[in-house]
């Protein structure tokens, strides 16, 4: 069983920064991928980034080069630093994990085993 925990979402303009951070806790969280997905009003979720147990990344193509996934391991933590931000990132953005290889968890019929709550992000111009 492993629980989830999301923070650091807020408001900010467009072209500003975010970081996000998912506390993990419950089984080592070091055997599971864990991942940052999110869902805008009136849209399907999508994944945005994974981050292996070894370490592999993972990015949809509209958040590469402005997202990076990365983890302390110390702190059970994993984080999502959002740069360049855009009004089409705004959503609820949840962070989940699973067994699975995490670019198998990006792909549109994936559901990991299991999610945090989700916390909101908003972008404005």
């Amino acid at each position: 069983q492993v629980h989830l925990a999301e923070s650091g979402g807020g408001s900010v303009q467009v072209g500003g920064s975010l970081r996000l951070s998912c506390a993990v806790s419950g089984d080592s969280y070091t055997k599971y991928s864990v991942g940052w997905f999110r869902q805008a009003a009136g849209k399907s979720r999508e994944g945005v980034a994974t981050v292996d147990s070894d370490g592999s990344t993972s990015y949809v193509d509209s958040v590469k080069g402005r997202f990076t996934i990365s983890q302390n391991t110390a702190k059970n933590t994993v984080y999502l630093q959002m740069n360049s931000l855009k009004p089409e990132d705004s959503a609820i953005y949840y962070c989940a994990a699973d067994r699975a290889a995490g670019w198998w968890l990006l792909q549109p019929s994936a559901n990991a085993a299991y999610w945090g709550r989700g916390t909101r992000v908003t972008v404005s111009s």
